[in-house]
């Protein structure tokens, strides 16, 4: 099978595998490293036949996720239909629970701004971030002061 590729390459030029199309009619191909007329190796390739011919008239969504990333070389194997089918169903669920979340998100802004309802879910501001301890600041043992002002003996601290 080799031999017949490889004349065939020699005569007719790159030979390339369809390696199936997808559900807007993209088709995608394989053509596997093979080697010039001249002896040079030239890497496999992936490649896609688009439906859409004009460049400027694609858009975002025309080829599905998973063939993208068996373009790019990101994935061995081409996805099967069902694999891809699947995706899409779990990405529209996603997409629900998406919405519905910001419905409900919407719905609790709403009631808040008429004072109806205080969100528990709004953070209180406590104190710095990089502080730690968030409370009251409780006063230290320790002495605090600039060398201008402090006078050595002066401190006397207070025994437990």
């Amino acid at each position: 099978m080799d031999r017949l590729r490889t004349l065939l390459q020699r005569t007719l030029g790159k030979v390339r595998q369809h390696m199936g199309t997808d559900q807007y009619g993209n088709k995608y191909y394989y053509i596997p490293q093979q080697k010039s007329w001249t002896g040079r190796a030239v890497r496999e390739r992936r490649m896609v036949e688009p439906v859409q011919k004009d460049t400027s008239k694609y858009e975002f969504g025309n080829m599905p996720i998973e063939w993208e990333a068996w373009i790019r070389g990101k994935r061995k194997d081409p996805p099967t239909t069902e694999e891809i089918l699947r995706n899409e169903q779990a990405r529209r669920e996603v997409g629900a629970k998406a919405q519905d979340l910001i419905q409900q998100e919407k719905h609790l802004q709403g009631i808040e701004d008429k004072g109806l309802l205080n969100n528990p879910m709004k953070t209180q501001i406590k104190g710095h971030a990089s502080a730690p301890v968030y409370s009251k600041h409780t006063a230290s043992e320790e002495p605090s002061s600039t060398a201008s002002t402090f006078q050595p003996g002066s401190w006397n601290p207070q025994k437990k």
